[in-house]
């Protein structure tokens, strides 16, 4: 058994119930990601649109495919044949430009609201305080579903990350709360590797988990 294996295995245990894993899957291979679903994983989240548009047609295994990187326009048409969810729908501009693409193609498609939790701006992400504003606008767009929110937090230790966490959940159960068109809030996507406990502790359902699993990233 590989450590890919192993690692998928433990992680898989750890987790508790009503908590899913997704892998993030960023310049690794199709024999990396062929192995990590063969042992359990149901969720892949990819960064990139041109790295997903060669991988997904080498994977023979079935799974769901979840965009997590940056969005770009220019990209939107490929994205959605490509993927089961977009995960980082941070303006409403961005949301419109999907749901128009989703009616020419006659789709719906899943997306994630993520939230900038951290207030910083050269992040993207609605700002907490805007949040029920552009998602009441955004659960208008009659092609696209909203799940729930995606937030990264800044870039500080994992128990500093706590209240970044908590926020979001408080602003998770209130969107709740509002009953939207369009809108099903049942995922809070946040945590990584080193952050994911924490995550959980605060309320988190899917964690995004890639070096854990596989190992340091090898860059070309």
């Amino acid at each position: 058994m590989s450590y890919i294996t192993q690692n998928v295995e433990k992680i898989l245990l750890e987790l508790p119930e009503g908590v899913h894993l997704e892998v993030a899957v960023k310049t690794r291979t199709a024999a990396e990601i062929e192995e990590a679903i063969g042992a359990g994983v149901k969720i892949i989240g990819e960064n990139y649109v041109q790295e997903a548009d060669k991988i997904i047609p080498m994977i023979e295994s079935k799974c769901e495919w979840h965009f997590i990187g940056s969005i770009q326009e220019n990209k939107i048409n490929k994205m959605l044949h490509l993927f089961d969810m977009i995960e980082t729908i941070g303006t409403f501009e961005v949301a419109k430009a999907i749901d128009s693409k989703c009616k020419v193609f006659g789709r719906n498609i899943d997306v994630l609201i993520e939230v900038n939790s951290g207030r910083e701006s050269q992040k993207s992400g609605v700002m907490p305080e805007n949040l029920n504003e552009i998602v009441k606008k955004i659960s208008t767009l009659t092609n696209l579903k909203i799940m729930g929110l995606m937030t990264m937090g800044p870039a500080v230790s994992p128990e500093e990350l706590r209240p970044y966490f908590k926020l979001t959940k408080n602003l998770f159960d209130e969107l709740k709360k509002m009953n939207l068109p369009n809108a099903d809030m049942k995922i809070l996507s946040m945590g990584m590797s080193d952050s994911y406990v924490i995550a959980i502790e605060e309320g988190a359902n899917l964690v995004r988990i890639g070096t854990k699993i596989f190992g340091p990233r090898k860059y070309n």
